[in-house]
């Protein structure tokens, strides 16, 4: 239990563009909700996790699996806002911090969770996301950075974002200095003040051009913490994606967690 009071909030919205009621998708007899609920809430430093959906059906299925969930706005352009709503909702306090848990993160590891709130323990931190490191000389890692699907990072000494990008940066002018490569993973949490504020402020031209929501951050000054992980993510946004998860519980049942 951290010495903060700390809460996880998942947002499930049910009409995804590419996989329609994704967090109904069945993984293993349980829908994917369940699976991400069931990781988060075994990080020590959540005081408590909630569902927070656009959807009745959702609603439905996580009360008959005693998940604990919040109905939310079906109008939310992203995940921020609706974590923001369901925060507002449950009336959680100002000084708290707020974890943003993507809902569609069945493999998700919940050591991520406990390495994304603990820079909070520092009272000047506002905000935090994740980065793992990724080694150029590795043919998989290599073709993450060069990819625009994955979203690097850099940071300053003090471990604060200067600039998310799906470019490859930084950019090696010169051999002899080989640079430090870190993949973004989209974990996010706020302390509930500073989610209020971004959740209010307008769309901004570099979040607009690369399509990336945390520079909206970095475009009004907000800082924003980068802890590192040695974990990666499974993340599920294609169909494909879904059975590839499949495919890993099924291999590794052991990741199959069970009710508690």
């Amino acid at each position: 239990m951290s010495t903060f009071s700390c809460y996880g909030i998942i947002p499930a919205r049910y009409a995804s563009s590419r996989l329609p009621g994704k967090p109904l998708a069945d993984i293993g007899g349980r829908p994917m909700f369940w699976h991400v609920w069931q990781r988060a809430r075994r990080c020590a430093a959540l005081d408590g996790v909630w569902l927070a959906t656009d959807d009745e059906r959702v609603v439905a299925a996580a009360a008959e699996l005693d998940v604990p969930c919040v109905s939310t706005s079906p109008d939310h352009p992203s995940g921020t806002d609706r974590v923001r709503e369901a925060a507002v909702r449950l009336n959680l306090p100002m000084d708290a911090v707020i974890v943003n848990i993507q809902g569609d993160e069945p493999l998700l590891e919940p050591a991520m969770l406990d390495e994304l709130t603990a820079p909070f323990a520092d009272g000047k931190v506002g905000a935090c996301t994740l980065a793992t490191p990724l080694n150029p000389a590795d043919p998989a890692d290599a073709a993450l950075i060069a990819s625009p699907h994955q979203v690097k990072v850099v940071m300053d000494e003090a471990g604060d974002a200067l600039y998310f990008s799906r470019a490859p940066i930084p950019f090696a002018r010169d051999a002899s200095l080989p640079p430090r490569f870190a993949g973004h993973v989209g974990l996010y949490a706020f302390r509930r003040d500073v989610l209020e504020r971004v959740a209010t402020l307008p769309p901004s031209p570099l979040e607009q051009l690369e399509k990336l929501e945390q520079l909206r951050l970095l475009e009004h000054r907000i800082p924003l913490r980068v802890a590192l992980t040695r974990w990666r993510t499974h993340g599920v946004d294609t169909p494909e994606d879904l059975e590839a998860v499949r495919a890993i519980i099924t291999a590794e049942p052991a990741r199959a967690l069970q009710s508690a």
